[in-house]
Protein backbone atom coordinates (compact mmCIF):
# COMPACT_ATOMS: atom_id res chain seq x y z
CA UNK A 1 0.00 0.00 0.00
CA UNK A 2 1.01 3.56 -0.28
CA UNK A 3 2.60 5.21 2.31
CA UNK A 4 1.13 7.80 4.85
CA UNK A 5 2.99 10.51 3.31
CA UNK A 6 1.72 9.99 -0.12
CA UNK A 7 -1.66 8.93 0.60
CA UNK A 8 -1.64 12.86 2.62
CA UNK A 9 -0.10 14.12 -0.92
CA UNK A 10 -3.28 13.11 -2.35
CA UNK A 11 -5.54 14.81 0.34
CA UNK A 12 -3.78 18.12 -0.32
CA UNK A 13 -4.10 17.82 -4.14
CA UNK A 14 -7.69 17.00 -3.88
CA UNK A 15 -8.32 19.90 -1.56
CA UNK A 16 -6.48 22.66 -4.12
CA UNK A 17 -8.35 21.17 -7.24
CA UNK A 18 -11.45 20.84 -5.88
CA UNK A 19 -11.31 24.63 -4.31
CA UNK A 20 -9.94 26.04 -7.46
CA UNK A 21 -12.78 24.16 -9.29
CA UNK A 22 -15.03 25.13 -6.78
CA UNK A 23 -14.44 29.20 -6.15
CA UNK A 24 -12.39 30.15 -9.43
CA UNK A 25 -11.34 33.95 -9.01
CA UNK A 26 -13.56 34.12 -5.96
CA UNK A 27 -16.83 33.04 -4.54
CA UNK A 28 -18.76 36.16 -5.85
CA UNK A 29 -21.90 35.01 -3.70
CA UNK A 30 -20.59 35.95 -0.81
CA UNK A 31 -18.02 38.63 -1.86
CA UNK A 32 -21.43 40.57 -2.92
CA UNK A 33 -22.94 40.64 0.29
CA UNK A 34 -21.22 39.43 3.27
CA UNK A 35 -18.09 42.12 4.57
CA UNK A 36 -14.77 40.51 4.77
CA UNK A 37 -14.90 41.28 8.41
CA UNK A 38 -17.99 39.27 9.36
CA UNK A 39 -17.66 35.91 11.50
CA UNK A 40 -19.86 33.55 11.85
CA UNK A 41 -20.54 29.62 13.13
CA UNK A 42 -22.36 26.78 11.44
CA UNK A 43 -22.70 22.63 12.68
CA UNK A 44 -22.55 20.04 10.33
CA UNK A 45 -26.07 18.37 10.72
CA UNK A 46 -26.80 15.16 10.23
CA UNK A 47 -30.52 14.58 8.16
CA UNK A 48 -29.81 10.64 7.66
CA UNK A 49 -28.85 6.79 9.74
CA UNK A 50 -25.71 5.27 9.00
CA UNK A 51 -21.39 6.02 9.85
CA UNK A 52 -20.33 9.45 9.89
CA UNK A 53 -16.71 9.72 7.70
CA UNK A 54 -15.10 12.92 6.78
CA UNK A 55 -14.70 14.58 9.55
CA UNK A 56 -11.03 14.88 9.78
CA UNK A 57 -11.00 15.19 6.14
CA UNK A 58 -13.38 18.27 6.83
CA UNK A 59 -11.15 19.70 9.22
CA UNK A 60 -7.77 19.73 6.42
CA UNK A 61 -10.39 21.22 4.03
CA UNK A 62 -11.49 23.99 6.65
CA UNK A 63 -7.23 24.37 7.44
CA UNK A 64 -6.10 24.80 3.40
CA UNK A 65 -9.43 27.70 3.26
CA UNK A 66 -8.61 29.45 6.38
CA UNK A 67 -6.03 28.99 9.27
CA UNK A 68 -7.98 30.93 11.36
CA UNK A 69 -11.42 28.58 11.25
CA UNK A 70 -11.80 26.95 14.72
CA UNK A 71 -13.38 23.17 14.42
CA UNK A 72 -15.30 21.84 17.32
CA UNK A 73 -15.40 18.16 17.28
CA UNK A 74 -18.76 17.00 18.91
CA UNK A 75 -18.45 13.07 16.73
CA UNK A 76 -15.38 11.07 15.23
CA UNK A 77 -15.27 9.39 12.08
CA UNK A 78 -16.56 5.71 12.51
CA UNK A 79 -19.54 7.20 14.91
CA UNK A 80 -23.03 5.80 14.72
CA UNK A 81 -25.28 8.82 13.50
CA UNK A 82 -28.66 9.69 13.41
CA UNK A 83 -31.30 12.34 12.19
CA UNK A 84 -30.56 15.49 14.22
CA UNK A 85 -26.78 14.70 15.24
CA UNK A 86 -24.53 17.05 14.77
CA UNK A 87 -20.77 16.01 13.99
CA UNK A 88 -19.05 19.54 14.71
CA UNK A 89 -19.59 23.14 14.72
CA UNK A 90 -16.78 25.90 12.61
CA UNK A 91 -16.35 28.77 13.50
CA UNK A 92 -14.83 32.15 11.65
CA UNK A 93 -14.49 33.88 9.17
CA UNK A 94 -18.25 33.93 6.71
CA UNK A 95 -16.31 33.70 3.62
CA UNK A 96 -14.21 31.48 4.33
CA UNK A 97 -16.97 29.11 5.70
CA UNK A 98 -19.06 29.24 3.14
CA UNK A 99 -16.47 28.87 0.45
CA UNK A 100 -15.52 25.85 2.33
CA UNK A 101 -19.00 24.37 2.61
CA UNK A 102 -19.75 22.19 -0.80
CA UNK A 103 -16.47 20.97 -0.63
CA UNK A 104 -17.04 19.46 2.89
CA UNK A 105 -20.48 18.17 2.01
CA UNK A 106 -19.81 17.06 -0.94
CA UNK A 107 -16.96 14.80 0.07
CA UNK A 108 -18.58 13.58 4.09
CA UNK A 109 -21.76 12.72 2.45
CA UNK A 110 -19.97 10.72 -0.22
CA UNK A 111 -17.98 9.24 2.48
CA UNK A 112 -20.54 8.39 5.01
CA UNK A 113 -22.42 6.03 2.52
CA UNK A 114 -19.16 4.50 1.76
CA UNK A 115 -18.33 3.67 5.03
CA UNK A 116 -22.16 2.99 5.86
CA UNK A 117 -22.06 0.56 3.14
CA UNK A 118 -18.94 -1.23 4.29
CA UNK A 119 -19.95 -1.17 7.75
CA UNK A 120 -23.05 -3.77 6.67
CA UNK A 121 -20.95 -5.61 4.51
CA UNK A 122 -18.09 -6.20 7.73
CA UNK A 123 -21.77 -6.94 9.63
CA UNK A 124 -22.93 -9.93 7.19
CA UNK A 125 -19.07 -11.38 7.62
CA UNK A 126 -19.16 -11.72 11.17
CA UNK A 127 -18.10 -14.43 13.01
CA UNK A 128 -16.36 -15.31 10.26
CA UNK A 129 -12.19 -14.86 9.12
CA UNK A 130 -13.05 -13.18 5.79
CA UNK A 131 -12.11 -9.50 5.14
CA UNK A 132 -13.97 -7.21 3.20
CA UNK A 133 -11.66 -5.41 0.36
CA UNK A 134 -12.40 -2.36 -2.14
CA UNK A 135 -11.22 -2.03 -5.28
CA UNK A 136 -10.36 0.66 -8.11
CA UNK A 137 -13.83 1.14 -8.73
CA UNK A 138 -13.60 4.52 -7.56
CA UNK A 139 -14.83 8.25 -8.23
CA UNK A 140 -11.98 9.38 -10.54
CA UNK A 141 -9.61 11.91 -9.00
CA UNK A 142 -11.25 10.96 -5.30
CA UNK A 143 -9.75 7.83 -4.61
CA UNK A 144 -7.90 8.70 -1.80
CA UNK A 145 -11.04 9.78 0.14
CA UNK A 146 -13.27 6.73 -0.84
CA UNK A 147 -11.13 4.16 0.21
CA UNK A 148 -10.66 5.81 3.28
CA UNK A 149 -14.31 5.94 4.33
CA UNK A 150 -13.95 2.06 3.50
CA UNK A 151 -11.11 1.85 6.08
CA UNK A 152 -13.28 3.90 8.39
CA UNK A 153 -16.40 1.50 8.00
CA UNK A 154 -13.93 -1.60 9.12
CA UNK A 155 -13.42 -2.60 5.88
CA UNK A 156 -9.50 -3.08 3.98
CA UNK A 157 -8.02 -1.26 1.50
CA UNK A 158 -6.92 -3.50 -1.49
CA UNK A 159 -4.20 -1.92 -4.12
CA UNK A 160 -4.00 1.75 -3.95
CA UNK A 161 -3.61 2.12 -7.52
CA UNK A 162 -1.27 0.23 -10.33
CA UNK A 163 1.84 1.15 -8.82
CA UNK A 164 1.50 -0.32 -5.06
CA UNK A 165 1.15 -3.92 -5.78
CA UNK A 166 0.87 -6.48 -9.18
CA UNK A 167 -2.44 -7.93 -9.89
CA UNK A 168 -2.22 -10.31 -13.01
CA UNK A 169 -6.07 -10.39 -14.26
CA UNK A 170 -7.32 -12.58 -17.37
CA UNK A 171 -5.91 -10.03 -19.96
CA UNK A 172 -3.09 -9.72 -18.46
CA UNK A 173 -2.79 -13.45 -18.59
CA UNK A 174 -3.72 -14.08 -22.49
CA UNK A 175 -1.58 -11.20 -23.53
CA UNK A 176 1.24 -12.47 -21.82
CA UNK A 177 1.01 -15.63 -23.36
CA UNK A 178 -0.47 -17.81 -20.69
CA UNK A 179 -0.60 -17.78 -16.46
CA UNK A 180 3.11 -19.33 -15.93
CA UNK A 181 4.74 -16.79 -18.47
CA UNK A 182 2.94 -14.13 -16.71
CA UNK A 183 4.06 -14.87 -13.31
CA UNK A 184 7.54 -15.40 -14.54
CA UNK A 185 7.96 -12.72 -16.57
CA UNK A 186 6.53 -10.36 -13.86
CA UNK A 187 9.17 -11.57 -11.24
CA UNK A 188 11.98 -11.44 -13.59
CA UNK A 189 10.53 -7.66 -14.10
CA UNK A 190 10.14 -7.00 -10.77
CA UNK A 191 14.26 -8.22 -9.46
CA UNK A 192 15.25 -6.47 -13.12
CA UNK A 193 14.35 -2.85 -11.24
CA UNK A 194 14.84 -3.90 -7.65
CA UNK A 195 10.91 -3.56 -6.75
CA UNK A 196 9.38 -5.58 -4.09
CA UNK A 197 5.70 -5.85 -4.60
CA UNK A 198 3.41 -8.15 -3.87
CA UNK A 199 1.70 -10.15 -6.80
CA UNK A 200 -1.96 -11.09 -7.13
CA UNK A 201 -3.20 -13.21 -9.89
CA UNK A 202 -6.55 -13.97 -11.10
CA UNK A 203 -8.03 -17.61 -11.42
CA UNK A 204 -10.95 -18.01 -13.71
CA UNK A 205 -10.95 -21.96 -12.97
CA UNK A 206 -10.16 -24.93 -11.21
CA UNK A 207 -7.14 -25.80 -13.42
CA UNK A 208 -6.06 -22.25 -13.59
CA UNK A 209 -5.77 -22.27 -9.78
CA UNK A 210 -3.69 -25.50 -10.31
CA UNK A 211 -1.35 -24.12 -12.77
CA UNK A 212 -0.50 -20.66 -10.26
CA UNK A 213 0.15 -22.92 -7.38
CA UNK A 214 3.54 -24.62 -9.87
CA UNK A 215 5.29 -21.54 -9.63
CA UNK A 216 6.06 -20.07 -6.25
CA UNK A 217 6.32 -16.13 -4.86
CA UNK A 218 1.93 -15.54 -5.59
CA UNK A 219 0.83 -13.88 -2.60
CA UNK A 220 -2.60 -14.14 -3.25
CA UNK A 221 -4.73 -16.15 -5.91
CA UNK A 222 -8.13 -14.37 -7.14
CA UNK A 223 -11.31 -16.53 -7.35
CA UNK A 224 -13.12 -14.71 -10.10
CA UNK A 225 -16.62 -15.59 -10.52
CA UNK A 226 -16.30 -18.55 -9.05
CA UNK A 227 -19.70 -20.95 -7.61
CA UNK A 228 -19.56 -21.96 -4.29
CA UNK A 229 -18.35 -25.93 -5.20
CA UNK A 230 -15.75 -24.60 -6.68
CA UNK A 231 -14.70 -21.27 -4.60
CA UNK A 232 -14.62 -24.48 -1.83
CA UNK A 233 -12.50 -26.67 -3.70
CA UNK A 234 -10.24 -23.93 -4.36
CA UNK A 235 -9.39 -23.09 -0.89
CA UNK A 236 -8.74 -27.21 -0.27
CA UNK A 237 -5.94 -26.78 -3.23
CA UNK A 238 -4.48 -23.64 -2.00
CA UNK A 239 -4.13 -24.42 1.75
CA UNK A 240 -1.25 -22.24 3.63
CA UNK A 241 0.58 -21.65 -0.04
CA UNK A 242 -0.74 -18.43 -0.34
CA UNK A 243 -3.62 -16.20 0.34
CA UNK A 244 -7.65 -16.00 -1.28
CA UNK A 245 -9.71 -13.97 -2.35
CA UNK A 246 -13.22 -13.91 -3.78
CA UNK A 247 -14.70 -11.58 -6.15
CA UNK A 248 -17.64 -11.15 -9.62
CA UNK A 249 -20.76 -9.91 -8.79
CA UNK A 250 -20.93 -10.64 -4.90
CA UNK A 251 -23.63 -9.40 -3.49
CA UNK A 252 -25.38 -9.03 0.17
CA UNK A 253 -27.13 -11.69 -0.64
CA UNK A 254 -24.06 -14.42 -1.49
CA UNK A 255 -21.35 -12.81 0.72
CA UNK A 256 -21.38 -14.57 3.61
CA UNK A 257 -21.60 -18.10 1.87
CA UNK A 258 -18.69 -16.82 0.07
CA UNK A 259 -17.12 -16.48 3.13
CA UNK A 260 -18.48 -20.06 4.84
CA UNK A 261 -16.38 -21.26 1.41
CA UNK A 262 -13.36 -20.47 3.57
CA UNK A 263 -11.67 -17.58 1.53
CA UNK A 264 -9.38 -14.84 3.15
CA UNK A 265 -11.09 -11.79 1.74
CA UNK A 266 -13.92 -10.86 -0.63
CA UNK A 267 -13.64 -7.54 -2.78
CA UNK A 268 -16.68 -5.59 -3.85
CA UNK A 269 -16.47 -2.91 -6.20
CA UNK A 270 -20.02 -1.85 -4.48
CA UNK A 271 -18.26 -0.88 -1.93
CA UNK A 272 -17.46 2.63 -3.81
CA UNK A 273 -19.36 2.75 -6.86
CA UNK A 274 -23.04 1.81 -5.91
CA UNK A 275 -23.59 4.48 -3.27
CA UNK A 276 -26.12 7.00 -1.79
CA UNK A 277 -24.87 9.83 -0.32
CA UNK A 278 -25.55 10.49 3.43
CA UNK A 279 -27.89 13.54 4.14
CA UNK A 280 -25.90 16.39 5.66
CA UNK A 281 -25.85 19.94 5.32
CA UNK A 282 -24.06 23.15 7.19
CA UNK A 283 -26.22 25.30 8.61
CA UNK A 284 -25.72 28.72 10.16
CA UNK A 285 -26.55 28.87 13.95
Amino acid sequence: MISEAQFNQELDIIIANAIREDAGDGDHSSLACIPASATGKAKLLVKDEGILAGVAFAKKVFAYVDAGLKVETLLKDGAKVTHGDIAFYVEGSSQSILKAERLVLNAMQRMSAIATKTAFFVGLLQGTTTKILDTRKTTPGIRALEKWAVKIGGGENHRFALYDMIMLKDNHIDFAGGITKAITQTQAYLKEINKELKIIVEARNLEEVKEILKTPGVYRILLDNFNYEDTRAAVALIGEQCLTESSGGINEETIRHYAECGVDYISSGALTHSVYNMDLSLKAV
